[in-house]
């Protein structure tokens, strides 16, 4: 939770550039909104309120969230709610995490064609996952996956792929059995890679044909920028399985909830340009920097701003939402394990906190007594 005041805020960026960036691009108004909700974000433009202690008389001005799903202080209490209630859904088994991931030559396309692009981003992936899992030479069992959409990459670069987290296993044709994987091996990705290329191609050449989406100016036609896709490597990827679900829920939920950068990964603001910490791959520990020019560092952060009402978490197969409680309690069943109920849904945010914390958001900050 980005609850302490970090010394350098992605809000005071947009507060100090954002006039000259404004001048300079266009921002369509979901981008306008997340600009002006993270800059106002706790502060008093959105209004608030004083908490007073009822034990020392100690005030304190509480001011309101933006709750733009786009803002970096926004989205603790989601996740954690999110992850809570996941964990009593996850069928109990271990799970794999797969990536989908796209050549960079439908990177235009895509951000051309957002939210139906993204759209078709999901179905394909998913029903390349649901195609191989079924097929009796690798699992042969119906399968499911939690999937999320991230449109970024370490460097704030536009880079849109799926992360899915599959059970190891999925229920028989007939819904008497769980069948199990492999303990280390789920499906062949090449196998993945291969059905996702296709589907993916078919669906974007039918949404072209039925003007559903619009081809970039140096693309004069979908055929060209085809035969470039079959010659282009498409990367799947699997890795390790998870033990429990538990940490399976854990991890995804760091993916779920997250924009494109926090706050404390900015370094500095020095002469117009920004540092900021970058993940290096081979250690997985943020040692890398790396500095734009202010306008940049806003261009690429706009560009991570999702369509209206474009859901980035999708559940389908045996996790479809739709699929109702009757899927679920037959794969609790089928595996042997007792299903449980979420423990903080629908409480309100500050309970939320204490419950996770341990710590009590109420506690007076002076005194230690009273209640604020």
């Amino acid at each position: 939770m980005e609850n302490k005041k970090q010394k350098l805020e992605i809000a005071d960026i947009f507060r100090k550039f954002g006039d000259v960036y404004s001048d300079i691009h266009n921002l369509h108004p979901v981008q306008t909104k997340a600009f002006n909700d993270i800059i106002n974000c706790r502060s008093a433009e959105l209004g608030g309120h004083i908490k007073k202690c009822d034990h020392c008389g100690h005030t304190k001005h509480a001011y309101n969230s933006c709750r733009n799903r786009h803002c970096p202080k926004c989205q603790y209490i989601k996740q954690v709610q999110w992850v809570d209630k996941l964990k009593a859904k996850l069928p109990p088994t271990r799970h794999f995490h797969l990536v989908f991931t796209i050549p960079q030559s439908l990177h235009k396309l895509f951000y051309l064609n957002q939210a139906q692009a993204y759209k078709l981003l999901f179905k394909a992936s998913a029903m390349a996952l649901k195609t191989c899992a079924v097929n009796p030479k690798f699992l042969g069992a119906q399968t499911g996956a939690v999937a999320v959409l991230h449109t970024w990459g370490q460097t704030l670069n536009y880079h849109p792929h799926i992360h899915m987290i599959v059970p190891a296993g999925g229920l028989s044709e007939d819904d008497m059995e769980w069948i199990h994987s492999g303990r280390t091996f789920f499906l062949p990705v090449k196998v993945l890679s291969a059905l996702f290329r296709g589907i993916l191609c078919s669906l974007l050449e039918k949404a072209i044909s039925n003007n559903a989406l619009k081809l970039p100016d140096d693309c004069s036609n979908f055929n060209q920028l085809k035969v470039q896709l079959y010659k282009t490597p498409w990367n799947v990827y699997a890795k390790k399985p998870f033990g429990s679900v538990g940490k399976v829920v854990e991890y995804l939920g760091k993916y779920t909830h997250r924009v494109a950068i926090s706050n404390h990964r900015i370094m500095s603001c020095s002469e117009g340009r920004i540092t900021f910490r970058c993940k290096d791959h081979k250690t997985g520990m943020f040692t890398k920097q790396i500095t734009l020019d202010a306008n940049e560092f806003i261009r690429r952060f706009m560009q991570h701003i999702l369509p209206c009402g474009f859901y980035k978490i999708r559940y389908f197969g045996i996790m479809a939402l739709c699929a109702g409680q009757d899927k679920n309690s037959l794969c609790f069943d089928l595996i042997g394990k007792e299903s449980f109920l979420p423990v903080l849904e629908g409480l309100p945010a500050f309970d939320v906190f204490k419950e996770v914390s341990g710590k009590d958001p109420y506690c007076c900050p002076v005194c230690k007594k009273g209640k604020m």
